[in-house]
């Protein structure tokens, strides 16, 4: 007989579509989704935004959450999300009832006050983890993400710390996962805020959560979590040495027993080229045709020349020199000069970019086109209607849009790092299409430029392309895979947890005996 799958409780900050600012929010939401349908019980822990209360649906009262150190008292509500999944949320009007990014405020700045919002998030993950959990429920795994919710195993570890006899009487003890999406991003602040965090001052140390000398959410999951994971195996490794490790790659070498890169999935329902309803055309590999409504419509979109003999590359990004799109604006001028291109672009983010994105399109006008800002139907119009996707990062944690391009007959060019090289393989042969996409090594505009070249050559070949299109088509990006190496994970997590609550039970034993 199977063992019984892990109940989980998954803490995030972000869960699509109701609040959404990159590839985190989609897989709070693909992955319970994915594990609640092989059999997981599952709930979604999030912050009590205006538009997850507005979003959710039977929605009930489950207790309140009095005040604690400097942190506010809080309403755990309990529901649905996207009509399917089971959701707590931690309704606190004081800290989260702010329309908009959920970071940032109207200028870009960060809200002064993040340390104490996702404070208070992982303080309650953590409590619905203990006794004093108002909930009947009580999950095998506590899964979190990212720095916003790294606080929640090491205020479960303190909680055993402050009371050892307690927690060895417990019959289960959850274990713990933090999941890295982006380990570029810290959460580092004020040491002095470790107080009004309710943290105990010893565990302020370079064996806790002291990071170049301030307090950092990330380190606190990275350092107490019993496993930790990353969206990509590529990344796993990168992470490991500088410079991807960000000055954490000696703590992440040193627990790379506790280390695993799981490769995000993406939703293929949503994300279906013969359904979807964004695209001017909708198609499969077997109707590549239609793909031709999509381009036209992105032509149109984007200004540009109706022109059926030039290759149409696509971008949807965040505009930073992480992305890569320095490399993209460097070299359109030479390429231009010799090939017959176009190139659509979608995103926002730094301004000098974002101007040399715009005065791009001055010089090539009906060549270039770039709008400003992020469209979710536009995202789907570009993917379903350019010729290949341009994704030029240096580096690359998971990624998706180069799951979709190949989900959608758009053969994407990429950097080898992190998700991307797990994912593109490359079209290395020049005679026979035996890949998905285009990648190259290096990060100068020359090898991007070499790469769109070689990918030019493969598009004028149109059986061969047809072929490239086809097998990108054909592969499997959906979620079971893994979700199935998820739970192999929160098992691998509940032995270490056990482990060490037994070791904590033979130590609370001798201190009684001695005592």
């Amino acid at each position: 007989m199977p063992a019984a799958l892990p109940s989980v409780l998954l803490a995030t900050s972000e869960v699509a579509p109701l609040v959404k600012t990159g590839g985190l929010a989609d897989v709070s939401a693909s992955l319970p989704a994915a594990l609640a349908a092989i059999g997981a019980d599952v709930r979604v822990l999030l912050p009590g935004y205006p538009a997850i209360l507005s979003g959710m649906c039977e929605s009930r009262t489950e207790g309140r959450i009095g005040p604690s150190a400097g942190l506010p008292g809080a309403t755990l509500l309990s529901g649905r999300i996207n009509d399917r999944l089971r959701c707590l949320v931690v309704d606190c009007p004081e800290l989260y009832g702010r329309a908009g990014n959920p970071y940032v405020d109207g200028a870009g700045a960060d809200w002064t006050d993040n340390p104490l919002r996702f404070g208070l998030l992982s303080k309650v993950a953590a409590l619905l983890c203990g006794a004093a959990s108002p909930l009947g429920w009580r999950p095998d795994v506590l899964h979190c993400n990212d720095w916003q919710t790294g606080l929640a195993p090491a205020c479960l570890s303190f909680d055993r710390q402050a009371a050892p006899a307690v927690a060895a009487a417990e019959a289960k003890v959850t274990a713990t996962v933090f999941t890295v999406h982006n380990l570029a991003f810290s959460g580092s602040f004020e040491p002095a805020l470790l107080a009004r965090l309710g943290l105990p001052p010893e565990s302020f140390s370079m064996h806790g959560l002291e990071y170049h000398g301030r307090l950092s959410f990330l380190k606190a999951g990275l350092y107490y979590a019993d496993c930790i994971t990353t969206v990509s195996p590529t990344y796993a490794r990168e992470i490991q040495q500088a410079p991807l490790g960000f000055g954490f790659q000696g703590l992440l070498a040193a627990r790379s027993n506790r280390l695993f890169g799981i490769l995000n999935g993406i939703d293929t329902a949503t994300w279906d080229p013969a359904t979807d309803p964004c695209l001017a055309g909708r198609f499969t590999k077997d109707t590549l045709d239609a793909r031709a409504a999509n381009r036209r419509a992105v032509q149109q979109r984007f200004g540009l020349e109706p022109d059926d003999d030039a290759m149409l590359f696509g971008v949807v990004s965040r505009f930073t020199e992480q992305k890569g799109i320095d490399l993209i604006l460097d070299a359109w001028p030479g390429l231009a000069a010799r090939h017959r291109l176009q190139l659509a672009m979608l995103g926002s983010g730094d301004r000098l970019l974002t101007d040399a994105a715009a005065e791009c399109v001055r010089r090539y006008p009906g060549r270039v086109g770039f709008i400003g800002g992020f469209d979710e139907p536009l995202s789907h119009l570009i993917e379903g209607g350019c010729d290949a996707f341009l994704m030029p990062s240096r580096f690359e944690p998971c990624g998706l849009n180069q799951m979709y391009s190949q989900r959608y007959g758009a053969p994407p060019l990429v950097r080898a790092t992190g998700g991307l090289a797990d994912s593109v393989l490359d079209d290395a042969s020049a005679t026979a299409p035996r890949g998905t996409g285009f990648v190259f090594t290096g990060d100068t505009s020359a090898a991007l430029v070499a790469t769109v070249v070689r990918a030019f050559a493969a598009w004028q070949d149109r059986p061969r392309w047809r072929a490239l299109q086809a097998a990108g088509m054909q592969r499997d990006f959906g979620w079971q895979a893994s979700a199935a190496s998820y739970v192999g994970v929160y098992r691998q997590a509940i032995a270490f947890a056990t482990a060490s609550g037994q070791a904590t039970a033979r130590s609370s034993s001798r201190v009684r005996t001695d005592a």
